[in-house]
């Protein structure tokens, strides 16, 4: 199927690492995604209107936290102060926020402000040190206050490059901001996201445009598989032809089952064509067949509806070609190889040349309204209608051994290049080449590889006339070319009309970008991003040598397969999402809702093979921790002890003291007094009232003497009136009632709350048990999640994810997970916030377990899981 009689065997199995020395440039989001442009400019951290981490809504947040805060202030206290706040609360904004706040591994808690360069700290710390309590919920700020070493040791992130405010003034990072980056050899930087493996070689991957957003992968061996926008396969294929596809399981062998399409409105119109290699009384063909789907399950065809529409006998097994595609016409392209061989030795011309065979052609059928008659019609624009020595199905011709060919969308806005088809032709001895198709056209073979001659008698005949390709390479880049797409995707603005193919023999990812002016193609080679480029959640950059096929799923997001074994039986194929993680659009413009899709049968889960580049372990030894000064079991975010740019961030195990309670604040030497508490409310926190003395109480427990004549700044204030005071000061009756003032995406840490920890809204990640009977130890599994209690969706979820919820609850073992809502839906107003969960049974929470995105869902309380756990070890699922 690739156009080479011999493949190379050697190395399979190795993975084509292509990663090249690069600085630590890292921009990311605390949602730990990249930065976006904001739809709307923004209004209030206008510095990052143009490129950042927030959006118009969560500008506005920020903006009353922050008018929350100075409510405290009088005018010359704003003036002084004001700044300082501003700057701190906008760093979410920055589009290097993650690193700013230690984010950048997801797996580990970030801080809870952002990190500051030194001497801005210092100058903090000179002017408006005392604010440090409203901006964070740290119990000890009292006891580091007064020292300028302590308190930038807790704010300080050494790291001279991405602290705040150097960040914002280092050309080197923020020049190309936002763009494709590439490495100093010019090769683009992207990463990948493994989406199905075990496959073997798999050739295809297509969608059914139906709005269900499920796509299907075909193998050579003759399974076609529908996998579901969670992730998840079904079951049971969609096609099984194993029994009719002529393959085998050596290495290189191109006959198998190499394609198939659905037809263009597979909503209504409900078929599939698919292209195979058939033995038929030892005589090797090509045959393309027509499927009907079952009526009793959408994701099946019925295997008994076949229709041969067309079959070419083969004279060789290799060159089958194997490309079928509708057109933005309406019509089915068929792409058929040139017969096989070295140079197309068949004929005086060759078949390729030959226009009365199908061979080394382009053909264009019309398979619409062929239910009762011939299976398909001949449209009426065909370029050789007419011509009695030519076959009318050639659409164009001249061409090799074409393989992967694909249909431009066209520019979202403007729908330029909307219907052009794009192909990889395979080449001969010394070059590989890319081709826009025409009606009529002669793409040169054999006369003609790439723009060089091959057949220098055929190539001096002025006749040729022949269509030369858009982009081609030698044999010292690849020996193998993969057709791929445009890409016209939502999700990554940056790659939109880049055209991204690439070599199966090289694995190399390469793009050709067009300029719309000259109509001439850019050339640059993709390569995986190199040091934190791709540190983001689920994404890797390694990938399979041996790139077979590329996909675009319905929402058209990019993706290509490859193998690390090129045999038809060997299961060491993977799917893999393209991703540029240097933007993305912003959040919620590229989200959709699945139509629902009726399953029958079971569901395979998916579950990642490759290593994540977020959970890969730092290079450097971590640096042993000081001894706390007290000991405590409570952990707190932590400033990052990253000591250069290019070493990762070091974790430490051992979690920071921690204040148990707050006690109030005495007044000391030098202290704005606009930190003596209002006048007493009617109902004051808890925390404004003193513990009760321990029995040794640390001397910094003790307030400071109280001076006769406090030194306040002229600035200062009584705080406002009790019932204007930031939602923070006061206890939150409602879970809801604190979410305004925490900075959104800070990550619980699934514990249960210890001795002496404030009290209030439950840890983000506690799950509880709600049952109509009021039962403890049974029923509905709801989780405290950014504020709110919500429900789990019992797709995927097992008996491991119930053990990590009776565990929470103080249950040894589960006895029984009820799903569909069997212990109860969930009430009006109650959101679903987990689905997908896929535990190991070790997690401290759900939280801490593979699941899809906080709020994002795709069923309905009608899937509400349910638990019933219990003492004894009888227990069942």
């Amino acid at each position: 199927m690739r156009g080479m009689t011999v493949w190379r065997t050697q190395g399979l199995c190795l993975l084509v690492i292509l990663i090249s020395p690069q600085g630590n440039a890292h921009p990311q989001c605390l949602d730990y995604k990249p930065p976006f442009q904001p739809p709307e400019p923004l209004l209030f951290c206008k510095e990052y209107a143009k490129f950042g981490c927030c959006d118009l809504d969560r500008d506005d947040q920020i903006s009353q936290r922050f008018y929350q805060i100075m409510d405290y202030f009088d005018h010359s206290g704003f003036m002084a102060c004001g700044k300082y706040i501003r700057s701190i609360l906008c760093q979410e904004c920055s589009p290097y926020a993650a690193h700013l706040y230690d984010a950048e591994d997801a797996n580990t808690p970030m801080r809870e402000l952002p990190g500051l360069c030194g001497n801005y700290c210092g100058d903090y710390w000179l002017h408006c040190r005392y604010t440090l309590s409203l901006l964070t919920d740290y119990n000890e700020t009292s006891a580091i206050e007064e020292d300028r070493s302590k308190f930038c040791k807790y704010l300080e992130l050494k790291d001279p490059e991405y602290c705040y405010p150097n960040v914002l003034s280092d050309d080197k990072l923020n020049a190309n901001l936002g763009d494709v980056k590439a490495d100093p050899q010019g090769c683009i930087q992207m990463c990948l996201e493994e989406v199905a493996n075990g496959l073997r070689n798999p050739v295809a991957m297509v969608h059914a445009n139906d709005g269900t957003h499920r796509f299907f992968v075909a193998e050579q061996l003759g399974y076609v598989w529908t996998y579901l926008p969670n992730g998840s396969r079904i079951d049971r294929p969609f096609l099984n032809l194993t029994r009719a596809v002529l393959t085998s399981p050596w290495a290189g062998d191109e006959r198998g089952f190499l394609c198939i399409a659905l037809h263009p409105q597979f909503t209504t119109v409900k078929k599939a064509y698919v292209y195979y290699s058939v033995s038929v009384k030892k005589q090797e063909k090509i045959r393309v067949s027509e499927f009907i789907v079952s009526d009793s399950d959408m994701n099946m065809l019925d295997h008994s509806s076949e229709r041969t529409l067309l079959e070419v006998d083969e004279p060789a097994s290799n060159h089958n070609g194997g490309q079928l595609l509708f057109g933005l016409d309406g019509y089915l392209y068929i792409f058929i190889g040139d017969g096989g061989k070295a140079g197309d030795p068949f004929g005086k011309f060759g078949n390729s040349q030959n226009k009365s065979t199908l061979l080394g052609k382009a053909l264009r059928i019309d398979v619409d309204n062929n239910d009762h008659g011939a299976p398909y019609s001949i449209p009426s624009d065909n370029p050789f209608v007419g011509e009695s020595v030519s076959r009318p199905e050639i659409y164009a011709y001249g061409v090799r051994n074409m393989w992967r060919c694909s249909v431009d969308r066209g520019d979202p806005a403007s729908g330029q290049g909307r219907g052009r088809m794009f192909c990889g032709d395979v080449g001969q001895n010394k070059y590989e080449e890319v081709d826009l198709i025409e009606n009529g056209g002669n793409y040169g073979w054999r006369a003609k590889e790439g723009f060089s001659c091959y057949d220098n008698k055929l190539c001096s005949n002025s006749s040729l006339n022949d269509i030369l390709p858009i982009f081609a390479y030698p044999h010292k880049i690849g020996k193998s070319v993969t057709g791929g797409y445009i890409y016209r995707g939502c999700q990554m603005p940056n790659l939109n009309g880049l055209y991204i193919f690439g070599d199966f023999m090289s694995g190399r990812l390469m793009s050709l970008k067009e300029n719309t002016e000259t109509g001439k193609w850019t050339y640059k080679e993709i390569c995986m991003g190199a040091d934190k480029t791709c540190s983001f959640p689920k994404l890797i950059n390694s990938y399979y040598k041996y790139i077979i096929s590329f996909g675009e799923d319905e929402a058209g997001e990019l993706y290509f397969l490859a193998t690390g074994a090129a045999s038809a039986t060997a299961r060491a194929g993977v799917v893999y999402k393209i991703v540029d993680p240097s933007r993305r659009a912003p959040p919620g413009k590229c989200s959709f809702k699945p139509t629902p899709v009726n399953i029958k049968g079971k569901l395979i889960h998916f579950s990642p093979k490759e290593e994540f580049v977020i959970n890969k372990k730092p290079s450097t030894t971590a640096v042993p921790k000081p001894k706390p000064t007290r000991p405590s079991s409570t952990p707190r975010p932590r400033a990052p002890q990253t000591p250069t740019r290019r070493t990762p961030p070091v974790r430490h195990s051992t979690p920071r003291p921690r204040a148990l309670h707050t006690t109030p604040r005495s007044l000391t030497p030098g202290r704005p007094s606009y930190w003596t508490p209002a006048p007493k409310p009617t109902a004051r926190p808890s925390y404004w009232t003193p513990a009760p003395k321990p029995t040794a109480r640390p001397s910094y427990w003790t307030p400071a003497p109280k001076p006769k004549t406090p030194a306040r700044p002229t600035y200062w204030t009584p705080a406002p009136n009790p019932t204007a005071r930031p939602s923070y000061w006061t206890p939150a009756p409602k879970p809801t009632a604190k979410t305004q003032t925490s900075r959104p995406g800070k990550r619980g840490r699934g514990k249960p709350r210890r001795k002496g920890e404030r009290r209030g809204r439950p840890r983000s990640g506690t799950v509880r048990l709600v049952s109509a009977d009021g039962w403890k130890d049974r029923g509905r599994v709801e989780i405290f999640v950014r504020g709110e209690w919500g429900t789990v969706c019992d797709d995927m979820f097992n008996s491991q994810a119930a053990a990590v919820v009776c565990r929470q609850l103080g249950f040894p073992v589960v006895e029984r997970v009820a799903k569909r809502a069997e212990l109860g839906p969930g009430a009006g107003g109650v959101r679903i916030l987990l689905d997908d969960v896929e535990c190991d049974g070790t997690e401290r929470t759900l939280l801490h377990c593979k699941h899809a995105k906080l709020g994002k869902n795709n069923c309905s309380h009608d899937e509400d899981v349910g638990v019933v756990c219990g003492h004894y070890e009888h227990a069942v699922e």
